[in-house]
């Protein structure tokens, strides 16, 4: 069976039980509404241009912040994995930032930047740099060391050595990277902008929550993960895929 058909039969089963819940009353409909009235706030949402607003408001923090990200952990990564003190050191801290929830940097991105975008910005930085500076370390460290001793008998060395072997070398991690940098900054960003003053998915989220409105909670929630899956698939699982099969990593 194709997998699309799969995934078509697994959500209309999903959206099937939903309504069954909704419909035996286990939950009043103001906690669980049901999927058409989840639809209809959708569609309103669309009709009047409000979703379309925070859906471009929050690709363009994301897109700003991610690239910052990306740049600074790529140069973080290449520092870790080139300079061995600062591995013991500003790697040990990096490890331990690594694991600290997005939402938590959102108190101090407010004192420093106030309700401003900047602070969305900033939360969505942090997201993403600590998973690309890894991701870079492993794979500069994880170069093959045949690739090297074959490059330093043919007299290279120095920068050379670095831009014309480790660097492409280490591709395949960085491009996993990349896509794990895209997920962290995405989440960092709903997280960032449910404090915010919009707009943005994360804002209209928490508007929706404060007077109730569960449909649209619901509503946004699946258009979060929607976003997230189809980006993912899309575009960054596709380019990990062909960069793997040109690396000789994947059949």
């Amino acid at each position: 069976m194709p997998i699309i058909v799969k995934r078509i039969i697994f959500y209309v089963c999903l959206i099937l039980l939903w309504q069954g819940i909704v419909m035996l009353g286990i939950w009043p409909e103001s906690m669980v509404p049901g999927p058409l009235a989840v639809v209809n706030e959708i569609y309103a949402g669309f009709a009047d241009m409000t979703l379309v607003y925070d859906i471009v408001g929050s690709f363009k923090h994301l897109i700003i912040g991610l690239i910052i990200s990306l740049i600074i952990g790529t140069l973080m990564g290449v520092l870790l994995a080139t300079v061995k003190s600062a591995d013991e050191t500003l790697g040990s801290m990096i490890l331990a930032l690594q694991s600290v929830p997005s939402i938590v940097w959102v108190p101090l991105a407010i004192i420093w930047f106030g309700f401003t975008e900047a602070s969305i910005i900033f939360v969505v930085i942090i997201g993403g740099t600590f998973v690309m500076a890894m991701n870079m370390r492993i794979g500069i460290k994880n170069v093959s060391p045949i690739f090297l001793k074959a490059a330093r008998t043919m007299g290279s060395k120095g920068f050379d050595l670095f831009f014309k072997i480790i660097i492409p070398a280490s591709i395949p991690h960085a491009v996993t990277g990349v896509r794990l940098a895209w997920a962290f900054s995405w989440r960092a960003l709903m997280a960032a902008e449910m404090l915010s003053t919009g707009p943005g998915l994360g804002y209209t989220l928490s508007y929706a929550s404060d007077f109730n409105n569960m449909a649209l909670v619901i509503g946004i929630i699946i258009i979060i993960g929607v976003i997230g899956s189809v980006v993912d698939q899309l575009v960054f699982q596709r380019i990990e895929n062909k960069v793997l099969k040109r690396w000789g990593m994947e059949n």
